[in-house]
């Protein structure tokens, strides 16, 4: 499958802190990608790098087959983007922001720009210093789609802002997702489980997990067993179940692979057994503890 996003072994560090710790991601053409993990995961060095915007210390990254050391003015005609600390031009109105940005790419749609100032209800006569947050997202996201590009990425673009701004800026991306590869990090996991196709898991600086979210949604189950008398852990552990929670004659915990075959005969004294699917919120939260517990052993 052709890949808009590919790295390999790609490392950023800062002295002693290694931001990046080899990181292998493949995000396919056309996908809808989440990348997702707690602050501090190296989500936003990820991006960066691979845009060129820092220097990988290790390892490479290639966009829209380019090399990204190599990305040109031409590649970046195909690139949109849009940060959550993106900084807009302040003294000029929102028409003027427009009219600057038109000539630099080829493929600017007049009618897709009137179409998004009309769905967005931006304000043409505003200066941008006068906009909410809200407002200047819409803005940046508007200014990002309108030369359509091959590439959108999104760096926690929902941050901050209130429920019906997020649904207006969701619905304007999913309006003109065919034939785009929308790359996306956040953590507004509710709203990304409705529209992704595919996502990404990275802690500390390594990538957990990527796969196609259904795949995902699949395999990952939250078991809760019932024993007759005090909860008992098997041994070994296995590696694809992490660390459990137990209360008592209870226990809870995630199988990464759901294979109920193996859970009656790892808990043969068993009085009862149940698994439950998984929201990506409660998948995201079950590594984040997992990752913290294996931090302190």
């Amino acid at each position: 499958m052709s890949m808009a996003i590919h790295t390999e072994r790609l490392t950023k560090r800062y002295g002693g802190t290694e931001a990046l710790r080899g990181l292998d991601l493949d995000v396919p053409r056309g996908s809808i990608y989440a990348f997702v993990g707690p602050n501090g995961a190296g989500k936003t060095t990820a991006i960066q790098t691979i845009l060129n915007l820092r220097q990988p210390t290790t390892g490479r990254a290639e966009v829209m087959g380019a090399d990204s050391r190599a990305l040109t003015h031409e590649n970046f005609q195909h690139i949109g983007y849009v940060s959550e600390n993106q900084r807009l031009p302040e003294w000029m109105t929102v028409e003027e922001f427009f009219d600057y940005l038109r000539p630099l790419y080829k493929t600017w749609d007049a009618d897709l720009h009137a179409e998004l100032r009309r769905q967005f209800d931006l304000p043409p006569g505003r200066k941008v210093k006068q906009l909410s947050r809200g407002m200047k997202m819409k803005v940046a996201l508007a200014s990002a789609l309108v030369f359509r590009p091959q590439l959108l990425i999104l760096d926690e673009p929902f941050t901050g802002l209130d429920p019906l701004v997020r649904e207006e800026l969701i619905q304007g991306l999913l309006d003109r997702a065919e034939g785009m590869t929308i790359f996306v990090s956040s953590h507004d996991l509710a709203e990304i489980e409705s529209f992704a196709s595919h996502v990404g898991y990275l802690e500390q600086g390594r990538l957990r997990l990527s796969e196609e979210m259904a795949v995902l949604a699949e395999r990952f189950r939250e078991v809760q067993v019932v024993f007759e008398g005090e909860a008992q852990r098997p041994a070994p552990w296995p590696e694809d179940w992490l660390p459990p929670e137990t209360s008592g004659s209870m226990m809870r915990f995630v199988d990464t692979r759901q294979d109920p075959a193996r859970w009656p005969a790892a808990f043969p004294t068993a009085r009862s057994i149940e698994a439950q699917p998984m929201t990506l919120r409660a998948i995201f939260v079950a590594l984040a503890r997992s990752g913290r517990k294996g931090e302190q052993q």
